[in-house]
């Protein structure tokens, strides 16, 4: 069968990775040298790709015991308490019978749901919400068992801003004296959201902050991702018109999730001996866009009136400032400057859209060309 060089996942084989040598090196240097980094990039940039990466140097696991999380979906410290005991398990319990009769004596919140599966007599965790009734005294027993893990152990947290949406609003300090106290367990802190993990860090009011070294992950260069396609679409006896893939690169502002799955239905869709053009991959992400369109009106369709003529203005006019100007208003036929700030404040929490230097841009770069394909934007 053949192997589409071009993956969609987050674990990704070393030898279909594209380029991140550079940020690689600079994480294993922070991993290796026990530091604590803030990793930041865009979303669908790559961070958990580089993340994953990174845990599978066998650097890393001959002498780490790597655990990963994704909080996105957590609401509050139960459900990150449940998460990161669960990966805890998976990643520390189960590699050796030390370690997992560790887990059970050390973790006594979580003794009734470590369990044996009857047929094959493996050690399998089952933990709920409600088993955490004391989600701040559990969590001092994961830390108490990572310390006194027979090797130090690295934990990444992705999507780390979404602790500051969490309803009890003690959770960062909380969480930052635990942590300061470690000297067996190190944190990769990565998030999507660069004003709130800009304020995480780099407030003096706030408790995380200065408390960790920061490396942001940009885009790959469109040469390299150029030459990364050309190479893996020649070594399976295919071609790949350049000029193609410069097009989708810039058209996607360089969003490795989006130029990655573009060029993976172009894989798919050219036979060998055969060359993928312009067109084809222009057609690629035209069934791309199609594939979401259905999403893309449910999103619409849970926005209110003020809120989608904004994302529509901006979306028309790129980075811009001034989005609350009497000229920008008239402009765009926007009820008002307060209606403006009311419903921009709204898409900067749902991160629909971005800003930098005082200047507004959507955030998702697909979310834009499909809305510009539908005529949407103003």
């Amino acid at each position: 069968m053949e192997i589409n060089p071009f993956y969609v996942t987050n674990n990704i084989p070393d030898e279909y990775f594209c380029d991140r040598i550079i940020e690689k090196e600079k994480l294993l240097k922070s991993v290796f040298n026990q530091e604590n980094v803030v990793l930041y990039a865009e979303r669908r940039i790559g961070k958990t790709g580089l993340i994953n990466h990174c845990f599978n140097d066998k650097r890393v696991q001959q002498e780490f015991y790597a655990i990963s999380i994704d909080i996105l979906h957590t609401s509050s410290l139960q459900e990150f308490v449940r998460d990161l005991g669960s990966a805890t398990f998976k990643a520390v319990a189960g590699q050796s019978k030390k370690m997992l009769k560790l887990f059970g004596s050390v973790l006594k919140s979580f003794s009734g749901s470590l369990e044996f599966d009857p047929y094959t007599g493996a050690p399998t965790f089952n933990v709920k919400i409600g088993d955490i009734s004391e989600p701040s005294y559990t969590l001092d027993e994961i830390f108490a068992y990572l310390e006194s893990a027979d090797k130090p152990c690295i934990i990444a947290i992705d999507e780390f801003q979404q602790i500051s949406y969490y309803h009890d609003k003690k959770v960062e300090e909380l969480l930052r004296g635990k942590i300061q106290k470690l000297q067996n367990t190190h944190f990769i802190f990565a998030g999507s959201e660069r004003r709130l993990i800009g304020e995480i860090f780099n407030s003096s009011k706030r408790a995380f902050y200065r408390s960790a070294s920061q490396q942001e992950l940009g885009c790959i260069p469109e040469d390299i991702y150029i030459d990364f396609a050309v190479k893996h679409f020649n070594a399976c006896g295919k071609q790949i018109e350049p000029e193609g893939i410069r097009q989708i690169y810039r058209k996607l502002d360089g969003v490795t999730m989006y130029v990655h799955k573009v060029l993976h239905d172009a894989f798919a869709g050219t036979e060998v001996g055969g060359i993928c053009t312009v067109n084809d991959l222009m057609q690629a992400l035209n069934a791309y866009l199609d594939e979401l369109s259905h999403s893309m009106k449910q999103l619409l369709g849970s926005m209110s009136q003020s809120q989608k003529e904004l994302l529509y203005a901006i979306c028309a006019e790129g980075p811009v400032s001034g989005i609350t100007s009497a000229a920008f208003v008239k402009r765009h036929s926007l009820k008002s400057a307060s209606s403006v700030q009311a419903a921009a404040k709204v898409l900067l929490a749902s991160s629909l859209i971005t800003v930098s230097l005082n200047h507004y841009s959507l955030s998702d770069s697909l979310l834009k060309i499909w809305l510009v394909r539908e005529g949407l934007s103003q």
